[in-house]
């Protein structure tokens, strides 16, 4: 089980990736475009500017995934770093269960959110479903949730215990 484990991270760390490329490089063109289309011949798509907001949302969102993938995520930290090891480790538990509790709960309630949206048949600019784009809110949030619970080392709990 766990030869697998390490293979199936590096499999969604890498899709990952290349979903935050794929929308960054289409969201660059599109703004590119709607500016050159706006300048030079005064026109320009009437849904860019939809698109490009929903696009910053899901860039938005699989970089808090990034960064909660790596560590980086933002913190509140104004003692850790003169407390023990041990507490330290007991501290890092404690807030990536917390943060996991947050991030599920937001995820729980966005999927609500999103349900509704469908059952009312929303739309973002002609006929696109509105959950269509809003359907990285509960997506990312569960996910930062399960990184955050992936994130709690357990090792130093099982070393402590026995």
């Amino acid at each position: 089980m766990s030869a697998w484990l390490p293979r199936l991270q590096r499999l969604i760390t890498r899709v990952e990736e290349i979903l935050m490329a794929l929308l960054l490089g289409g969201m660059i063109l599109l703004a590119g475009s709607q500016i050159m289309l706006r300048n030079l011949f005064d026109s320009g798509l009437v849904w860019a500017d939809p698109v490009l907001r929903i696009l910053v949302l899901w860039i938005a969102l699989f970089g808090a995934i990034a960064a909660t993938r790596e560590h980086r995520h933002l913190r509140i930290d104004l003692i850790s770093h003169t407390l023990s090891q041990k507490t330290q480790d007991w501290l890092a538990k404690i807030h990536d269960l917390f943060s996991a509790l947050v991030c599920l709960t937001i995820g729980w309630h966005a999927a609500r959110f999103v349900y509704v949206e469908w059952q009312e048949g929303s739309t973002l600019f002609s006929n696109v479903p509105a959950w269509l784009g809003e359907l990285i809110i509960p997506v990312g949030f569960i996910l930062m949730g399960l990184r955050f619970l992936l994130n709690i080392p357990l090792k130093p709990l099982r070393d402590q215990a026995a």
